[in-house]
């Protein structure tokens, strides 16, 4: 356990939420864990914060005064120091329209209030997890037709022009290019992308393609929709 979090002492998760009884169990939490976690309970000031710390992970309350978390996380995926980092939603609100526009604007994962601490602390072990491992073992450049995936530099260019994905959408772009002319089923992307080995929503997996898609722009063909299945990156574009 130790050795765990030593492994964990360099990584900076911002928390920001304007309740200080949130952001103050959530720090608490993850400190134990072995983080290094700053708080910050002004929507506005969170974003000077982020840029001064360059948090490794965000967690971001969605109901907030002033400047929302929605408005936040768009503000993050146009900064290019902060476009990469991944973010998870916290929020009152239960729709799937609520989800779905979490995820659109470029969130990781989404947890409801009230939420579990330690479902909430899993997921940021499995979200930061999963991106120090692509940073040590994934190639450095993938290539199919007009994309390009830095992996090194966590970039992605379509024709030649600089394309902005979330953390886990360039993590699913790596994955499908990686298994090019195979098809990677629903299963395997939940525990391979997301690495939840609990069952979460299918639907989660399609509104990130779905994104990517839009993002991939006139190369968003080579990605082919295996109905009942999954995905494949195509051999040769459709």
């Amino acid at each position: 356990m130790n050795e765990v979090k030593a492994e964990r002492k360099g990584q900076k998760i911002l928390v920001i939420d304007d309740e200080p009884d949130i952001t103050g169990l959530v720090s608490y939490h993850l400190k134990a864990a072995g983080y290094e976690v700053t708080t910050a309970n002004d929507p506005i000031g969170s974003l000077a914060t982020a840029r001064s710390i360059l948090p490794d992970l965000v967690i971001l309350d969605i109901m907030m005064p002033d400047l929302n978390g929605i408005q936040i996380c768009r503000i993050l995926r146009t900064d290019p120091k902060l476009k990469g980092i991944p973010v998870i939603f916290l929020t009152a609100k239960v729709e799937e329209a609520d989800r779905v526009t979490g995820f659109e604007v470029g969130g990781d994962d989404y947890m409801c209030k009230p939420f579990s601490i330690r479902e909430l602390v899993h997921r940021v072990h499995a979200i930061l997890r999963r991106t120090t491992k692509a940073v040590s073992t994934e190639p450095k450049r993938l290539q199919v037709g007009q994309i390009v995936v830095d992996v090194e530099c966590h970039e992605v260019t379509v024709n030649g022009k600089p394309v902005q994905l979330t953390a886990t959408e360039f993590k699913l772009l790596s994955r499908l290019i990686e298994s090019r002319g195979r098809v990677v089923t629903r299963e395997h992307l939940l525990i391979n992308v997301w690495n939840y080995e609990t069952e979460i929503e299918t639907r989660t997996i399609d509104t990130h393609v779905r994104r990517l898609r839009e993002k991939l722009g006139s190369e968003a063909a080579w990605i082919e929709t295996i109905r009942g299945i999954g995905y494949r990156v195509a051999e040769r574009k459709a």
